[in-house]
């Protein structure tokens, strides 16, 4: 019993303090090898659907997206944090180039960023947000999505 919960706190801890900054990847992060399926939300940028996945908690989060050959065109994910902070993403097994918009709890975009697969470079929101959400790399720009747009359907979120 003790084990078990030596392991929670270590995992709490990699997950918390040292996987956001991109120091560490936490062991059950490195474990998975296939992509996490997750419930998903509709969203809207302007005229765009989009269909995301939530991602809610420390696992699945440190998941996101890694080990995906690919995502389909108007496909996504929203990761939602319990709390404001400067989030900050990298893309260690992430097999696909992304686009991430950080996105503000009334679904304004804050920033966005492009990522690189298989990178350790770090990309933060410019200021705290609880939310954002990862699409194929370019997906914002060729819809002349930037920061200042609304993403409708996450303010419930």
């Amino acid at each position: 019993m003790r084990v078990a919960l030596i392991h929670r706190i270590l995992r709490s801890f990699f997950t918390r303090m040292l996987l956001p900054a991109g120091l560490v990847a936490a062991p059950f992060a490195q474990a998975q090898e296939a992509p996490q399926k997750l419930s998903q939300v509709q969203l809207s940028a302007g005229m765009h659907l989009i269909h995301a996945e939530v991602a809610r908690t420390e696992e699945q989060r440190s998941i996101g997206l890694m080990h995906r050959p690919s995502l389909a065109a108007n496909d996504g994910m929203l990761f939602v944090f319990d709390r404001p902070g400067v989030q900050c993403f990298w893309m260690k097994n992430t097999l696909i180039p992304l686009s991430i918009a950080f996105v503000a709890d009334d679904g304004t975009i804050v920033n966005i960023a492009e990522m690189k697969p298989r990178s350790l470079d770090s990309h933060c929101s410019a200021k705290p947000v609880r939310l954002a959400l990862e699409m194929n790399s370019g997906w914002f720009a060729k819809r002349g999505i930037a920061s200042g747009a609304t993403i409708g359907g996450i303010a419930a979120k």
